[in-house]
């Protein structure tokens, strides 16, 4: 693929990753692979704005030999020290060893004990600018955005904000742009990537996002670090980060649960049956088939998370707790929970999920279900009523 134009003399040479399935671990699945964006911009001082994962250097250098010699890379602005943002950054600065890297402190530590290079590093701060010829670049701090070293880059000229990880989304494409590509597709991956890497973070995200609109910058275009770039409606994305992070949700429950023998698994469609005959949309899972991040972006803006499982050695079954546990590092905001169960020789399920939901911050909507053995027809419709108890409490809630 050639460089791509973003404004006069700015470029995208970036990467594309179509084959990445996992990103930060087993949870967060990126079945649509994902994007390294890497921006040359080619003024009086040429400036590389971020780098790409490390096996993906050549194909950026290779990018960068297109438009000029990477020998002529006065400045190297890093945003953010992670690898997949870093990793081509030693190759980078043999080509061009007399590049000065401008980055914040936290990033300058941790670049040293990253790759140990005798680099010249230059340490901005928000407000400070730096001229590169007919454009100047300043540069905001956007700790724990979603590292402690991130920032973000402004190019004034160009109203061009370049936020590396805000706003962006794991998806490969052929093509760079919003309006390039199916628009509910890229909201789908946008909403994916908060839910799995910015949710806990949610109030920082709102703090930035008031600062950078008190600034009173113009924002023509957004070019994130991974997924396409935003020219055609950059608010749409600011707007969809707002909301998210407000808590704002829709009247909706997802209802994630899983069974040994199958009591656990009626009593879970009986609920369903019960939200619906209120009106509610309501989401069932079972945990052991589907992905975990499939889960969190479901809860990004439902109101209601319903969990059940039958009571096994007095807690709930094992398949549950990798979910659990990542819910509650990720601290949704302003929603509900509920949870729902069978046992048999012994309780011990809801109590458990409960302590798990109250840990993740959600505020738990009514007391647990929890039936003997199978249900029958009573329990089913004990059932049902409960689920048309929680809908209404998601309703009163509105």
């Amino acid at each position: 693929m050639e460089p791509v134009l973003l404004k006069e003399g700015i470029y995208w040479v970036g990467a594309i990753d179509w084959d990445m399935q996992y990103f930060h671990g087993p949870v967060y699945k990126t079945h649509r692979g994902t994007t390294y964006n890497s921006y040359l911009i080619v003024d009086e001082k040429v400036t590389l704005v971020d780098a790409v994962y490390a096996p993906f250097a050549g194909e950026m250098v290779e990018r960068i030999r297109k438009i000029i010699d990477p020998a002529r890379i006065d400045y190297i602005v890093v945003n953010h020290l992670e690898t997949d943002h870093t990793g081509a950054l030693p190759e980078v600065m043999k080509l061009a060893p007399k590049a000065k890297i401008f980055c914040t402190a936290r990033c300058k530590a941790g670049l040293e004990k990253h790759y140990y290079g005798n680099w010249d590093y230059e340490v901005v701060k928000t407000g400070s600018e730096l001229a590169l010829g007919r454009r100047t670049l300043s540069f905001i701090e956007a700790p724990m955005l979603h590292w402690p070293d991130s920032m973000f880059t402004y190019v004034q000229e160009d109203a061009l904000l370049m936020p590396n990880d805000a706003f962006g989304q794991h998806l490969a494409s052929a093509f760079r742009f919003d309006d390039e590509v199916e628009t509910d597709l890229i909201m789908e991956e946008a909403s994916r990537y908060y839910a799995n890497i910015l949710y806990p973070l949610s109030k920082l995200v709102l703090k930035k996002l008031d600062e950078v609109a008190g600034l009173g910058i113009p924002i023509s275009m957004i070019a994130p670090s991974h997924g396409v770039i935003w020219r055609k409606n950059p608010g749409r994305i600011i707007e969809a980060y707002r909301r998210w992070a407000s808590g704002e949700w829709l009247p909706r429950a997802v209802v994630v649960y899983d069974t040994m023998w199958g009591s656990t698994a009626a009593m879970a469609r009986s609920i369903i049956e019960g939200l619906a005959a209120e009106k509610v949309d309501a989401r069932l899972v079972k945990i052991s088939i589907r992905d975990l991040n499939h889960i969190f972006t479901e809860l990004l803006e439902a109101r209601l998370l319903v969990v059940g499982s039958p009571t096994v050695n007095r807690s709930h079954l094992s398949v549950l707790s990798p979910f659990l546990d990542e819910l509650t590092g990720l601290k949704p905001v302003n929603r509900l929970g509920a949870a729902f169960g069978s046992y048999g020789w012994s309780r011990g399920a809801v109590k458990a999920m409960e302590g798990k939901l109250e840990a993740a911050g959600l505020t738990l909507a009514g007391e647990g279900l929890e039936l003997l053995w199978v249900p029958d027809e009573a329990g089913l419709e004990s059932c049902r009523e409960w689920g048309r108890v929680l809908a209404r409490k998601v309703k009163e809630q509105g």
